[in-house]
């Protein structure tokens, strides 16, 4: 018999469908208010019981879950889980990848629109009573988006500015697997050579040693003076004091950042000085759209029937 954590926010029906999934075994539900819930100590008690765990708990109070068999989270990302140690030795790890596409993507072009047509700034004319155009705008009407990162997230974010006009062109290590909503695909390898071409250079990537600082001085450099950088993905992909010179110098139209390096951005960052950057506190993803959560559920729910018939699971890492 499991014993199984769930942290997940569920109504009524949800909950009856984790214990109608997994019948004979025994269920603890601790649900968290929302998806940044960090669980206290006085819960080390349930996760050292734990053979499942659905939801996120701190790497550190995993050191003890000597019988734990699966951990599925409610995020995508799961680096924190990753590090040799993290996990006792065995641990399958699953994420909830697949559960953010609509939010974020949504975010994402929200605040691509809001930059093209210099939103930003009219609300801060709006703010000091002041009647001024800004003048020319941008349209994705025929636009070359270039996406940095083909997953559910860029998947989304294509088959939106697609609606709009715009010519999509995926890069990825895996040029070779067709994903929706994409144009064309090439290998980020390619980076250097794409980047003079695109409008509107758009990354969902996850953190890997490949991708940290993928965005730096000299590419920045190498996109057209009137072309927009988004970030969804991690901050840490774009050099942000690199990014803030060039916006300042003028180098290009603007950029939405949803992400940045650090997390929060100090108060003295230059990046908050640039007026042609719109900058949201990573929040185009979390619970802050409702479909958002109840997809991460469905995710962790169809993880437990896989479990429970010994078939193979979605979305594992580990």
């Amino acid at each position: 018999m499991e014993t199984i954590l769930n942290l997940l926010p569920l109504t009524d029906s949800e909950r009856a469908d984790f214990l109608s999934a997994a019948p004979h075994d025994d269920h603890i539900f601790c649900p968290a208010p929302d998806l940044t819930f960090t669980i206290d100590t006085a819960s080390l008690d349930k996760i050292a019981r734990a053979t499942v765990i659905l939801g996120c708990v701190p790497p550190h109070m995993l050191t003890g879950c000597t019988r734990l068999k699966w951990l599925q989270t409610w995020s995508a990302g799961v680096n924190n889980y990753m590090a040799p140690g993290a996990l006792p030795q065995g641990t399958m790890l699953t994420s909830a990848s697949g559960a953010y596409g609509q939010a974020v993507s949504e975010h994402m072009f929200a605040s691509l629109l809001s930059v093209m047509k210099r939103l930003s700034a009219y609300r801060d004319h709006q703010r000091a009573h002041t009647w001024h155009d800004e003048g020319m705008v941008k349209t994705l009407t025929g636009a070359t988006v270039l996406l940095l990162g083909t997953g559910d997230l860029g998947s989304h974010f294509a088959a939106l500015v697609k609606a709009m006009g715009a010519r999509t062109v995926g890069l990825n290590r895996h040029p070779d697997r067709p994903v929706a909503h994409m144009d064309e695909f090439h290998p980020l390898a390619d980076l250097e050579q794409w980047l003079p071409q695109a409008d509107v250079v758009a990354m969902t990537l996850p953190e890997t040693p490949e991708t940290i600082h993928l965005m730096n001085a000299a590419r920045l450099s190498l996109m057209k003076p009137d072309a927009i950088l988004v970030n969804a993905g991690r901050g840490s992909a774009v050099d942000c004091l690199a990014l803030a010179d060039t916006l300042k110098a003028g180098k290009l139209w603007g950029a939405a950042l949803d992400v940045t390096e650090p997390e929060p951005l100090p108060t003295d960052h230059p990046l908050w000085d640039c007026s042609n950057l719109l900058l949201t506190p990573h929040i185009g993803g979390g619970d802050h759209l409702p479909q958002t959560v109840r997809n991460i559920v469905a995710i962790a729910l169809d993880n437990l029937r896989r479990f429970t018939a010994h078939e193979e699971l979605r979305n594992r890492a580990l």
